[in-house]
């Protein structure tokens, strides 16, 4: 005599059909034969789970079954339920419960609205483009609902009729011999490939697909403030969808050159100028580069070489908010004069015999260590 199906699943009889449906998943995932290869006990217990599930699921043979027990749904018995052998089980939504894959639930329809596939596209930007913004034309090629047919795929004039295999569902059920006796599964529609309908007479643009590859011309405005890696979402501009659903959407992907002069972090801008020693010593107003264009900059008396100055507001507008800017940051090294003449090597040991180390903090804070260290 069979087991009790209440107590194969461990729930009460009184358990609702999302308990008891809860019930079998976790006892199916359980005695799965392919979690337990090999393992015949396993494999009994996993056709009893399924042989409880098929009767408990069952609105008809439950209640025969909490009638007459047993009898009432055995097939010689005096219930005649049609066997427990039989029972409709969609695979597809089982697997997909127990081990996260395969497709969803019988009852639910596969011919539904989807969107389209997003597409992206790759821009090249000058830095000065991507720093204050630019406006360019693009062209793409993507497919496109065929304009002859408006993209249902028939024949102007005629119109796609209800598949007569699944009746619009996109599915059918198909009985099939298991290791868990005689199961209904639940396919994609052969006759129409899961679309619900099928087209008598194709279009002749597009053969009966709906679509076509178009090319585009999209005029882009570049936001000031883009950086590699940036993406500009375009709305509806991506393919489009199937079963009258949403267009998908194009992405705009940034990347942008090196500069000569100036390097960049984020909304921060920096440059190195070079400078002479006498401006370096005796201070100087000289002009210095920034993304705006040149600008006045007073040197301090004793420049020292690698040292920085700041420009506050003079880097990359934000491209959340264009009045929000970066800084920009001047970094200063000192070039040394090369070919010099006799008058000027003379002239230049005349002034450096005037030095002495309080003209040189540092190369005199320098050879102080130097000496301790080798006390």
């Amino acid at each position: 005599m069979p087991r009790d199906y209440y107590e194969v699943l461990g729930v009460d009889k009184g358990a609702s059909d999302d308990e008891i449906k809860k019930a079998f998943r976790q006892q199916a995932k359980k005695y799965h034969p392919d979690l337990h290869p090999g393992d015949k006990e396993a494999e009994a217990r996993f056709k009893e789970v399924n042989e409880a599930y098929s009767i408990l699921s069952d609105p008809d043979k439950k209640s025969k079954y909490d009638q007459f027990g047993h009898a009432g749904v055995d097939p010689n018995g005096f219930g005649g339920a049609g066997g427990y052998g039989a029972y409709d089980v969609d695979l597809g939504d089982l697997f997909s419960s127990i081990f996260g894959f395969g497709g969803g639930g019988g009852s639910r329809r596969k011919n539904g609205p989807s969107k389209g596939s997003d597409l992206k596209y790759r821009m090249s930007l000058e830095f000065m483009e991507a720093a204050f913004g630019v406006e360019r034309d693009i062209q793409i090629t993507k497919e496109d609902l065929c304009k002859a047919c408006g993209g249902s795929g028939a024949q102007p004039g005629t119109t796609p009729e209800t598949c007569p295999t699944c009746r619009g569902a996109g599915r059918v059920q198909q009985q099939t011999q298991t290791l868990f006796g005689m199961t209904m599964v639940t396919k994609t529609c052969p006759t129409c490939s899961g679309r619900g309908t099928v087209i008598k007479v194709p279009c002749t643009q597009c053969r009966g697909r709906g679509r076509l590859k178009t090319a585009k011309t999209l005029h882009i405005k570049v936001p000031a403030g883009v950086d590699t890696g940036d993406l500009l979402p375009l709305r509806g501009e991506g393919e489009p969808g199937t079963n009258g659903g949403a267009y998908g959407d194009l992405f705009i992907e940034f990347r942008v050159k090196s500069h000569d002069v100036f390097k960049r972090e984020g909304l921060n801008t920096f440059c190195d100028v070079p400078i002479t020693y006498a401006q370096a010593a005796l201070g100087a107003e000289i002009e210095v580069p920034t993304i705006y264009g040149k600008e006045k900059f007073m040197l301090k008396e004793g420049t020292q070489p690698g040292d920085t100055s700041i420009l506050r507001g003079r880097g990359i507008p934000n491209k959340s908010n264009p009045n929000m800017k970066g800084d920009h940051t001047i970094k200063f090294y000192i070039e040394v004069p090369t070919g010099l003449t006799r008058e000027q090597k003379a002239l230049l040991a005349q002034f450096n015999n005037t030095l002495t180390d309080r003209n040189y903090t540092k190369r005199s804070q320098f050879f102080q260590k130097f000496k301790n260290l080798f006390k």
